[in-house]
């Protein structure tokens, strides 16, 4: 243990963050309930997310920005901002990520998603920790993707021994009801038992809303639209848009949120066609989508775990649009949520009719909200994550 004196424990979170904002939404989240939960706790994120600074971060959170990396559509990686190779970029990203375990000596390591992280970033610092005891967690998404490509993915990363011989659990931030994001996968023994499902990450709106949403008339009842990091959320918002073009009888307006990483020339097109529309508001970002979703009459979007937590936690009447590539994760969580009658889906599969999304449009007003299907635990996960911890960290004796 790393405890010295009234020094506390530390725990330390890697997020590799290569594309949108889920996997940092999500570390964020577990950091802040467990400093909420504990004053003797201190948590140190690790991300490659560019926009980190965007975001506000409790007292005894803070984080560490390793160079950014991009995957291309050929499934090559190249550095996001600097002009240096590949090779480089992850060679440096592995020596922070290494030398910032090393000095901050956690007495957890949590990795999201990645076993191993980008290219095998973590597998050293994984083996560091180890030797000292550290206790080392794979945290897991309730769906990882289909069982197919999940298995040829881990295969050619060779991150299956990783959980047999690196980690001491695997949490999965879901329910078994909904998904095993292990299922399909040929397990060494002993794998099973290191899992615990934790139930999805409950959230809270504390923040208002930022100063320049006061003329987008957010006290009317609308619908928020949102596309997470919104790098592939263009055809969503080409699909809701189109429908108000095509039936200006919808009688909810929406507030369209594009997402950072949007292309600025889809962001520009977006905004020009919502401009000839008064039932329609734009922004690109908002830190603080909780509030704008708290404070919303339903919700479309594209059903990644965060955006399905937030639906659940604030109990709107949703649609979703799941995306089907890179990964199938997000149909196959609506998918599961559909058949629970916790949300409503919809899909590209023939098409995107401007007047079948206008049809949702209008009943998402009247569809029944998440809360009137009961499934036990579905909400439990930060509670459960602290259960967790605090197993392996004995509350300390304050000082005298």
């Amino acid at each position: 243990m790393s405890v010295v004196g009234n020094s506390g424990y530390r725990v330390l979170i890697y997020s590799h963050d290569t594309f949108g904002l889920g996997h940092l939404r999500r570390c964020r989240t577990i950091a802040h309930a467990l400093v909420s939960r504990r004053d003797d706790v201190s948590v140190l994120i690790l991300s490659g997310s560019p926009i980190i600074g965007s975001f506000e971060f409790r007292s005894r959170v803070d984080f560490v920005r390793i160079p950014g990396v991009i995957k291309l559509s050929n499934g090559e990686y190249t550095s996001l901002n600097l002009n240096i190779d590949v090779d480089q970029i992850l060679e440096m990203r592995e020596s922070i990520i290494k030398h910032t375990a090393d000095v901050f000596n956690p007495d957890i390591f949590i990795v999201d998603k990645e076993p191993l992280g980008l290219r095998g970033e973590v597998e050293s610092t994984l083996r560091m920790l180890s030797e000292r005891r550290t206790r080392l967690v794979m945290g897991l998404r309730d769906v990882m993707d289909d069982p197919a490509h999940l298995r040829e993915e881990w295969d050619r990363k060779q991150c299956v021994p990783a959980l047999a011989d690196l980690y001491d659990e695997i949490w999965v931030y879901g329910l078994q009801e909904i998904c095993n994001p292990l299922a399909g996968i040929d397990l060494p023994p002993g794998v099973e038992e290191k899992m615990a499902y934790t139930g999805y990450l409950p959230r809270t709106a504390t923040r208002r809303p930022s100063p320049e949403h006061g003329a987008l008339g957010l006290e009317e009842p609308y619908y928020l639209v949102t596309t997470g990091g919104g790098g592939d959320g263009v055809n969503m918002v080409d699909w809701v848009i189109s429908a108000y073009e095509t039936d200006p009888t919808i009688a909810v307006p929406s507030l369209v949120v594009l997402g950072p990483f949007m292309p600025p020339a889809d962001q520009k097109s977006f905004m020009d066609r919502a401009e000839k529309i008064d039932k329609l508001s734009v922004i690109t970002f908002d830190a603080n989508v909780e509030m704008l979703m708290d404070k919303s009459a339903g919700v479309i979007a594209m059903g990644g775990y965060n955006t399905f937590c937030e639906i659940l936690s604030f109990d709107k009447p949703a649609v979703i649009i799941p995306r089907t590539v890179p990964r199938l994760e997000q149909y196959v969580r609506a998918s599961a949520a559909e058949k629970l009658g916790l949300v409503k889906m919809l899909t590209e599969e023939n098409g995107r009719d401007p007047r079948q999304m206008a049809d949702a449009l209008h009943g998402l007003i009247s569809q029944a909200k998440p809360s009137h299907v009961t499934v036990p635990n579905l909400m439990g996960g930060l509670d459960r994550i602290g259960d967790l911890v605090d197993r392996w960290l004995p509350p300390q004796m304050a000082a005298e």
